[in-house]
């Protein structure tokens, strides 16, 4: 790999200022260079747009994605006041992980021109280039800082240079060509012989500081204590050819080995063995990035964490000892005490990892830390853990979904890196999860332990923000007040005819009553949020009949409270509703066609409200309405002032938002006699709720 490319995370607290900036402006062109220099690989453009993994888009949505992150993530900070190419920063925002809320139909999209992208991209590169030139900085950085979402955007796009690898992976061979520079290993031989050693129980406290030097991810941050019994771990990470022996004994089609999870996978996917090997008669081939090599039975296997658990549950059997995948915690004790150096402590990368050794994995008796292989590097290690957050855990208000929506008990946390693994990746305190049937550069080690692993399948959402509004749409309302979702949504149906009761959006539709209430009626309705993590509920109940939520009562003391279908009579709804997530000031086209629009008590918490009305006409059929429920509240830590419809002097005379509706919206609108005031009571704990009069218009489209 051309050194170039070969960069460190950065130390957000030593140098000067102005150092730090030049630092940073380096590593930004460094990785926005890798990004490209991974889409050489395309002999033919025609290859990025084919759909690589059906829960995936095509590799064309990535090599926009990287870039449109940072515009985005730009404006929602309100660091940048103009987009560059509101379709392009619309179409390339979501899309990257099986999500409910994520719209992968292809029939929504068309995909821009390779050309079109990449003079984005160099729009992008030129305005991000500008933002790191000329905004403030002081040191240290820390997340609440301007930087932060630069540094955000770099190791976004650092995340995305190695997952866009593994769909690249999976293309056909006809549409690739070799990456120049690339070091494929050569090395290939028989398998080592694995062993387990032991490792004796200790007492581990996990978690980063906010004020620790790196750049970190929400879910590094806080607290975790446990105690960790004694365990034994395999010396080396399980081999392709460790990993025949359990395909030969008829692991793929044994059902006792496999979790129900991992069965109904494999049934569905017809697997005989891992997705990159091919097999031609008896002999096995490995598909790497862009090209298929003789198999190499002393490299690691890489396979989904079902696989791999088949696999431990194979060898539980076999040996008649206590086999499992690693815990999180298991990983750290191996890490902690083989004392490896942290990312910005190397002098040559200590594992292969980095991009610095090679570019594809290589033999597992290859890098040794002590009696164990490969602690980092190589392929990334699945854990028994499914991901939560740390006690203490916080959001970025910029990028709330990203470790929240997979808080769900189904993406376990994948420990140690790849070869393509840089930046925060490569860190110690990386935690990335993935759905456990996903494939990543990722394969296992396993341990003999007695000490159980827990799994909790019912998780109770905490998040203060998302248990107001759990709590709001579906709790006792207080105060004899009635349940102001349903009363919005009451009125939407009583002043809607029933011959235009077709499609309804509801914008704002937060842990999704309104969706519900609108579906009694209209055929079918889409709850839309700018948050996933606030519609993950909604879509947890939509999918799994229920949600959990604890809901404060006293100081500590939490009231531990479940929402069912059968509750609220909502399972004959199930197909008329579904949920998804957008940025209300810059929207798909596919948000059209509706009989009525609700904005939800959103319109005083969007950054560019002007924005949003100005397009509404655009989504809304003949006759149409659009109901407007707010209560003009405006807060300059959603919208700058600059922006807000009212609320403010103009020539010493007031101005109202109601007033300024009404002028931006009379060219496409009539204002209908059709008008209310809701009271809304947003319940804090048991004894402090929060009133508002939430005034609702109807506007009808000309």
């Amino acid at each position: 790999m051309d050194p170039h490319f070969i960069t460190s995370s950065i130390n957000l607290h030593t140098g000067n200022p102005e150092q730090k900036r030049a630092e940073i402006l380096t590593y930004f062109k460094k990785t926005f260079s890798l990004d490209e220099h991974l889409f050489e690989v395309f002999a033919n453009p025609a290859g990025l747009y084919r759909t690589a993994d059906p829960l995936r888009h095509p590799l064309v949505f990535y090599f926009g994605h990287t870039a449109a992150f940072y515009i985005n993530k730009l404006v929602i900070s309100k660091i940048l006041e103009t987009r560059i190419n509101p379709k392009f920063e619309s179409i390339f925002a979501i899309g990257v992980d099986e999500m409910s809320w994520d719209d992968l139909s292809q029939s929504n999209y068309k995909w821009p021109s390779v050309d079109e992208v990449k003079d984005y991209r160099r729009k992008v590169y030129a305005t991000v280039v500008a933002q790191i030139e000329t905004l403030p900085i002081q040191l240290p950085i820390r997340w609440e800082d301007p930087f932060w979402i630069i540094l955000m955007g770099i190791e976004h796009s650092r995340i995305h240079i190695e997952t866009s690898s593994v769909l690249i992976r999976q293309l056909p061979l006809e549409f690739l060509q070799p990456i120049p520079g690339w070091n494929t290993c050569l090395s290939n031989g028989a398998a080592p012989e694995n062993s387990l050693l032991a490792v004796k129980a200790e007492t581990i406290q996990l978690g980063k500081s906010f004020d620790d030097s790196l750049f970190g991810w929400d879910n590094e941050y806080g607290s975790h204590h446990a105690e960790v019994a004694p365990f034994e771990a395999s010396s080396f990470l399980c081999s392709n050819g460790e990993y025949l022996e359990f395909i030969l004994n008829g692991g793929y089609q044994t059902e006792r080995f496999w979790t129900e999870e991992g069965w109904r996978w494999k049934s569905y996917t017809q697997a005989e063995y891992p997705l990159f090997w091919r097999k031609n008669d008896h002999e096995y081939q490995l598909r790497l990035v862009f090209e298929e090599i003789e198999m190499p039975w002393n490299w690691p296997v890489e396979v989904n964490y079902l696989e791999a658990k088949a696999f431990c549950n194979w060898k539980k059997e076999k040996t008649g000892l206590p086999i499992r995948l690693m815990t999180e915690e298991e990983w750290y004790i191996l890490h902690d005490r083989a004392k490896i150096p942290d990312l910005p402590e190397w002098e040559t990368a200590p594992g292969n990892i980095n991009l610095e050794h090679f570019q594809s994995p290589c033999p597992v008796d290859r890098f040794a830390f002590g009696e164990f292989y490969d602690l980092i590097g190589n392929v990334w290690q699945w854990t028994e853990t499914p991901i939560s957050g740390y006690k203490g855990f916080k959001i970025h208000p910029s990028y709330d979904d990203f470790s929240t929506p997979t808080f769900d008990t189904r993406h376990n946390i994948i420990k140690g890196g790849s070869w393509i693994s840089t930046g925060n990746e490569a860190i110690r305190d990386s935690r990335f999860a993935f759905r456990r049937h996903f494939y990543q550069h990722a394969g296992f080690r396993y341990v003999s332990s007695n000490q159980e692993v827990k799994i909790y399948e019912d998780t109770y959402e905490t998040d203060p923000e998302v248990v107001l509004y759990c709590e709001t749409h579906y709790g006792a309302a207080p105060l004899t007040a009635p349940n102001f979702q349903k009363s919005l949504a009451d009125f939407c149906l009583k002043i809607s005819s029933s011959g235009n009761q077709r499609c309804a959006l509801d914008m704002g539709c937060k842990t999704g009553r309104t969706t519900w209430e609108l579906a009694r009626t209209f055929n079918q309705v889409t709850g839309v949020d700018l948050s996933a993590r606030m519609i993950r509920n909604a879509t947890q109940l939509q999918e799994q009949g229920r949600f959990n939520y604890i809901f404060p009562e006293e100081g500590e003391i939490g009231d531990y409270r479940q929402v069912t279908l059968e509750d609220f009579n909502l399972t004959p709804l199930v197909k008329k509703v579904k949920f998804l997530q957008a940025d209300f000031a810059n929207m798909k086209n596919v948000f059209s066609g509706y009989d009525l629009i609700l904005l939800n008590d959103v319109l005083d918490r969007i950054y560019q409200p002007k924005e949003l009305l100005a397009q509404l006409h655009l989504r809304i059929n003949e006759n149409g309405l659009l109901v407007i429920a707010t209560s003009y509240d405006w807060d300059e830590k959603f919208t700058k002032p600059e922006n807000w419809l009212g609320g403010f002097r103009s020539s010493a005379e007031p101005v109202r938002g109601v007033d300024s509706l009404a002028e931006l919206l009379k060219e496409n609108f009539i204002r209908t006699d059709q008008s209310t005031v809701l009271l809304s009571v947003f319940r804090i704990n048991q004894r402090k709720s929060i009133l508002k009069n939430i005034e609702v218009s109807v506007w009808r489209k000309k």
